[in-house]
């Protein structure tokens, strides 16, 4: 085999195959060297390889002995690095199981085959549900592309009926937006953009889009100058379309700390009582916020607008209603 490659070939067996727990010795790199790859070199040209490659920057350390012996020192990514990737493609709602596999085998490549088994992880991820759609990575790097090059982009979304089959959105209908943003909510990926049809921002699920969109020769609208996307998300609840207004609701004291980890530290808050407190937010007033403030059970109730209070109030009859019948 011609010998030019050999030092790329000597590079490619210290990092796959050495650590400071697993050092090759000058013999045993010419004989892999001639064994798997067909290259005849001598003690002296190994040395001056390693050298050549030190000088690049690899980090090839020297342990000298009877037989001077190698291993790759620094790497780009340690090993407790390489779990916490590991651990975020594993719990990702985003990725697929098959897709999972395929990166954390990538993942293992960042390190010497001798450490591989210390990435094992014996984590449970409770109630991860993996998504089924395979092109959600050429959805995400399209909508990136056209958010980078301000263009429009075109796609079809899809539901599911009653008997869990997925079904186009509106007969197939074709959205056109300016996407702004994708943004991770929830375990989930959004496109937040300005819709052509409707001429405001809307939001769609990244994984529901039904194929890869297609990018238009148009230029995307430009978003409003006021238009900040972590305040929509805020008050955009888990991405569900309703009417935003600002609302005062009243909250238990012992809901301080959800209430900044769901509005963030600068949301407005106020004493009400010595057992609650005020909180003047802009929220999307829908059925998925109707349920938020339902699932604290009493502790939080809607003061203002009366619209809203009335609304929210409607909706507790007809539960009500469905229940006794």
């Amino acid at each position: 085999m011609e010998t030019k490659p050999r030092i790329l070939y000597l590079l490619k067996i210290l990092q796959e195959r050495t650590d400071e727990e697993h050092q090759l010795s000058t013999n045993q790199l010419i004989e892999i060297l001639n064994d798997e790859y067909g290259i005849s070199t001598y003690r002296t040209t190994i040395s001056k390889d390693v050298t050549a490659l030190q000088q690049f920057g690899i980090d090839v350390v020297s342990v000298r002995s009877t037989q001077t012996r190698y291993f790759i020192g620094d790497r780009d990514f340690e090993l407790a690095e390489l779990k916490i990737l590991i651990d975020a493609v594993e719990s990702s709602k985003l990725i697929t199981h098959k897709k999972s596999k395929e990166l954390i085998s990538k993942i293992h490549t960042l390190t010497n085959e001798g450490q591989v088994y210390k990435l094992k992880r014996n984590n449970y991820f409770a109630e991860r549900v993996k998504p089924d759609n395979e092109l959600i990575y050429y959805i995400v790097d399209a909508i990136n592309e056209a958010i980078n090059n301000n263009k429009q982009i075109s796609f079809q979304y899809y539901e599911y009926s009653g008997l869990k089959k997925k079904v186009l959105r509106n007969k197939g209908e074709v959205y056109i937006i300016s996407p702004y943003s994708l943004v991770w909510c929830g375990d989930y990926y959004y496109v937040v953009g300005h819709s052509k049809k409707k001429d405001k921002i809307v939001t769609f699920r990244v994984d529901r889009i039904a194929a890869t969109p297609e990018i238009l020769y148009k230029d995307g609208v430009p978003a409003p100058k006021d238009f900040d996307v972590a305040e929509y998300t805020k008050q955009v609840f888990f991405m569900y379309d309703g009417e935003q207004v600002e609302v005062t609701l009243r909250c238990d004291n012992s809901l301080m700390k959800t209430m900044i980890d769901r509005f963030g530290e600068d949301v407005t808050t106020l004493a009400y009582d010595m057992e609650s407190f005020r909180l003047i937010t802009t929220i999307s007033a829908s059925q998925t916020f109707y349920g938020w403030v339902f699932g604290f059970g009493g502790k939080v109730q809607i003061l203002e607008p009366a619209e809203v209070k009335e609304e929210y109030r409607q909706m507790i009859l007809d539960e009500s209603k469905c229940i006794e019948e």
